[in-house]
């Protein structure tokens, strides 16, 4: 469910509504009109989307190994080394 995000139309507002404020509320349900708590006209507006990034951090050696997995770092032509984890030493070869 998003947040939705309300400021009022009319100035001040109650202590809830006067600087805005968020909501969570479901896609379908019909934007509010008005303050919940003093009954002033409010609106909807548009905010900035949450949005995560990164992850780099989940291929750390130590975070691989720590999880069972095991990496490997190409050296040549069909040739891996193992940079961490329980497996092989090398993989490949004649």
């Amino acid at each position: 469910m998003p947040i939705h995000e309300y400021v009022p139309l009319e100035p001040p507002g109650c202590a809830l509504c006067c600087y805005g404020f968020e909501r969570l509320e479901r896609l379908s349900d019909a934007a509010l009109t008005h303050c919940t708590a003093c009954g002033a006209p409010v609106r909807r507006v548009l905010g900035a989307p949450a949005i995560t990034t990164g992850g780099a951090h989940l291929l750390r050696e130590g975070h691989l190994a720590k999880n069972g997995f095991t990496q490997y770092r190409k050296v040549g032509k069909g040739h891996y080394e193992k940079t961490t984890g329980d497996g092989p030493d090398t993989i490949g070869g004649d």
